[in-house]
């Protein structure tokens, strides 16, 4: 499904942060065909411990 992106929506990652480039603009999918998350924390217990690493900021 093209997504106005630079790919198309990966329907197995979903995503709300439109700020990343890898965002679909026009759907709340990643256009890419997987990411790598990961932790700011040593001993990460909530959500708000992880990231998503494959995040790249829109020009």
């Amino acid at each position: 499904m093209a997504c106005g992106c630079s790919g198309d929506a990966n329907k197995s990652i979903k995503c709300t942060v439109t700020q990343c480039a890898n965002h679909c603009g026009t759907a709340d999918y990643c256009s890419l065909s997987s990411i790598q998350v990961g932790t700011h924390e040593s001993n990460p217990t909530m959500v708000e411990c992880t990231d998503c690493n494959s995040f790249e900021l829109k020009k």
